[in-house]
């Protein structure tokens, strides 16, 4: 039924979580037109999406609500190759089902399609404002949904609220024949990945990557150069890629967001993140960028 996941990428259009991914399967609608009768649902518990084996593999449940328990009511969010699609939050202590199978959408080496993984991926976004936008930010008044739109209104204040998607700025930084690769503690053991970090009032992208490197690592750049960007739905950024040079200065980790930052030569690389990912797709255009 479903393409398998490529091991690499075109563009950064072309990455999981992105549209571009559902190869136009999906046709996404709003709660208020929900047709009813059957159809088929992402069941979402945490960060992982259920799913049941058929003689195709991992597929997504189809057919009335799922006996699973949970107190949330299904969310209608469009049309999976032309059936009604709805997402069903179920709580992380809830025993499941046998025939119902965990799939982490953060893992390494998912075992689904990539339009399942991207079409879980809008799931996570809806289903995270939904759960932030039951009261009104100004007055915290219930909320109510626009007709034919994902916005809410508040019928107490009539302040207006839309999905809000996060800017973050994630970047290459290359001197000479090296790339600037950088670590939390909380990843992976040995996984390094590229300087990254939410932008900021008053910033443009390309101010951001600049303050978001000195600021973590203590590294000036230049030539600052657009890549391209990548929704990621945890829990709900816009991944927006560039490549710079570098500018100046030593390594030095400023605010201890870092557990360390490093110069790695392309036939010296550690542990690197998973190919579904922005940075992982400029890291294997680094080559490129050092001509």
């Amino acid at each position: 039924m479903l393409s398998t996941s490529p091991n690499n990428f075109p563009s950064p259009v072309d990455l999981p979580f992105n549209r571009a991914s559902l190869n136009e399967n999906l046709q996404l609608l709003t709660p208020d037109q929900d047709p009813g009768g059957d159809g088929i649902w992402l069941l979402l518990q945490g960060l992982s999406l259920l799913t049941v084996t058929t003689a195709t593999g991992q597929q997504l449940p189809q057919g009335k609500l799922p006996a699973v328990k949970t107190d949330t009511t299904p969310i209608y969010i469009g049309q999976w190759h032309g059936k009604p699609c709805r997402i069903l939050t179920i709580p992380d202590t809830t025993t499941l089902p046998p025939q119902f199978n965990p799939q982490p959408l953060r893992s390494t080496e998912p075992n689904l399609p990539i339009e399942i993984i991207s079409l879980a991926g809008i799931g996570l976004m809806i289903q995270h404002w939904e759960q932030t936008s039951q009261h009104c930010g100004c007055c915290g008044t219930p909320m109510e949904r626009l007709p034919h739109e994902w916005g809410k209104k508040c019928p107490s204040c009539s302040e207006l609220h839309y999905p809000r998607i996060h800017p973050c700025v994630i970047g290459l930084i290359i001197k000479g024949d090296e790339v600037l690769l950088a670590r939390k503690a909380e990843w992976l053991d040995g996984r390094y990945s590229l300087v990254a970090g939410f932008v900021e009032f008053g910033e443009c992208l390309e101010e951001a990557m600049a303050r978001e490197t000195l600021e973590e690592t203590g590294i000036k750049i230049k030539n600052i150069r657009y890549l391209g960007s990548q929704s990621w739905p945890f829990p709900s950024q816009l991944m927006c890629g560039f490549v710079a040079d570098y500018a100046g200065g030593e390594i030095e980790l400023r605010d201890k967001e870092l557990e360390d930052a490093k110069w790695c030569k392309l036939d010296q690389m550690p542990t690197l993140p998973p190919m579904r990912s922005i940075a992982r797709h400029i890291i294997e255009r680094a080559e490129e960028f050092m001509q």
